[in-house]
């Protein structure tokens, strides 16, 4: 058996707000900055989601409407690949494609980016 290490490093400000936010794993060389982080863990005995959201004082709303829309796509194609219900993964699609079109990211009735 493997075990691997991800480690996130969030440095804060005096009112622990966000200022940086880095991230490595075992088996890549770099570390890498980041401007916002998101974690979700489906907790195994109380079946809740346990949740942790920061961004950095730096990320601006149209950066932070692109983390949002690509993470609502990652989520859709995790969901369909975990259960193949297609019809919901459908559905959620077609929200994420008009949260794209809402924030500026996708072109009214034009295709996805």
């Amino acid at each position: 058996m493997t075990e691997k290490e991800i480690k996130v490093t969030v440095r804060l400000d005096n009112n622990n707000v966000p200022e940086d936010i880095k991230w490595s794993a075992d088996d890549q060389k770099d570390v890498v900055a980041g401007k916002a982080f998101m974690l979700s863990v489906f907790d195994k005995a109380t079946l809740d989601t346990l949740k942790i959201d920061l961004w950095t004082k730096e990320m601006q709303i149209h950066e932070m409407d692109r983390f949002i829309f690509q993470t609502l796509r990652g989520v859709t194609d995790t969901y369909y690949k975990a259960t193949n219900n297609a019809e919901l993964a459908n559905e959620m699609q077609r929200f994420v494609h008009y949260f794209g079109e809402k924030t500026g990211l996708i072109e009214e009735g034009k295709e996805d980016m």
